[in-house]
């Protein structure tokens, strides 16, 4: 029987949640640290606080790429 995970939509039920730092998120998106840190503050990026440590969970960052891709392709 599988198990209910109401706090993860985004991901397969036995795939584990990975938490990326703000300079993993730079390099990924090839921004600087700034650009990352704005798009926390606007909520753009999804983000959680862990004591003083900001972290964004994978399935946030690939959500922020696709809807930008997605606003491309409409405009």
């Amino acid at each position: 029987m599988t198990s209910y995970q109401p706090n993860a939509p985004h991901q397969a039920p036995s795939a584990p949640q990975e938490l990326l730092t703000v300079p993993q998120v730079m390099a990924h998106l090839q921004l600087g640290c700034s650009a990352v840190y704005d798009l926390l503050r606007t909520q753009q990026l999804a983000s959680i606080n862990l004591g003083r440590a900001r972290r964004i969970p994978t399935y946030a960052l690939t959500d922020f790429i696709r809807t930008r891709l997605d606003q491309e392709a409409a405009a």
